[in-house]
């Protein structure tokens, strides 16, 4: 039990820090899986079409309006935190009740998965068929505060409209042109965003979404980071198709791709077996928190 509290809980670490501050996410398998065939994708755009003509500023105008219809979304993450690399795939609900699954590669076993759930205030972390349950009402403060990040990024760092709100921010916000991704055409937009035009974006928001981003505002002046380079890759139907987000952070720099699959497609995430679960506060009452 000891190593696989290690590697789940090294792969969290990673977790955290990406989601914290990295990105805005919409994407990923459902449980890591692929989309269902013939199911269609709400950012799938025929590679014919090509994206709308406009000023940068009304793009994310668009992407921030068409994030308000989200209720799910999935995406495909790669890159590097702080000498940690981290890959992986995400789904996510968004409502009636955020939930969410991500597959990462382990950080410790080549070719090994860290499989991580969030159903309710209930995460399992996972590893080999084994989970570990934790029920966040109950957990300690700070493993509270570390998993409640992670498990609420989809109402903090993995919101569209809020970092088209902190993209909007940057003052040397251009347009690099039409470009294409996975057979679709984008327009790519880059800029260099500061914490305090982080904090403008968040207190010129809804008070929804004023709450979100000043967390993530917080999480990112935590890792130590000053101003991401972020670059937004938005598609003919004003969803974004691809984020880069690069910082320096206390512990070194971070450059993550967030890579969209699809919206508002059905997502169905489960509890693992029961037979593969230890619950972490039987464990303690048992001694198991020993080491």
């Amino acid at each position: 039990m000891n190593t696989y509290r290690k590697k789940t809980v090294v792969a969290v670490a990673a977790a955290v820090l990406l989601a914290g501050g990295a990105t805005a996410c919409e994407g990923g398998k459902k449980d890591g899986a692929a989309p269902p065939k013939g199911a269609s994708s709400a950012s799938a755009t025929p590679s014919a079409q090509k994206p709308a003509q406009g000023e940068p500023a009304a793009f994310l105008e668009q992407v921030k309006k068409g994030s308000e219809q989200i209720t799910s979304l999935r995406y495909t993450m790669s890159g590097n935190v702080a000498g940690q690399s981290v890959s992986g795939d995400v789904a996510m609900r968004l409502k009636p009740e955020v939930a969410m699954s991500m597959k990462m590669a382990s950080p410790e076993e080549d070719g090994g998965t860290v499989d991580l759930r969030l159903i309710g205030n209930v995460m399992y972390m996972g590893s080999e068929g084994k989970f570990l349950k934790i029920d966040l009402k109950s957990a300690s403060p700070d493993a509270t505060a570390q998993l409640d990040a992670l498990g609420k990024a989809g109402q903090t760092g993995e919101n569209p409209g809020d970092q088209a709100s902190r993209l909007s921010g940057a003052k040397d916000l251009k347009s690099l042109g039409e470009e294409t991704i996975d057979g679709q055409k984008t327009t790519h937009l880059t800029g260099t965003v500061g914490l305090e035009q982080m904090k403008a974006a968040a207190a010129a928001g809804s008070p929804e979404a004023k709450d979100r981003q000043e967390k993530t505002v917080k999480q990112l002046q935590d890792q130590g980071v000053r101003s991401m380079v972020m670059d937004m890759w938005i598609d003919a139907t004003n969803h974004t198709k691809q984020v880069r987000t690069q910082a320096q952070t206390a512990k070194g720099p971070m450059d993550v791709t967030i890579k969209f699959t699809d919206y508002n497609q059905p997502v169905e995430i489960t509890a693992p077996p029961a037979d593969q679960v230890v619950d972490m506060a039987e464990m303690m009452k048992d001694g198991g928190a020993q080491g």
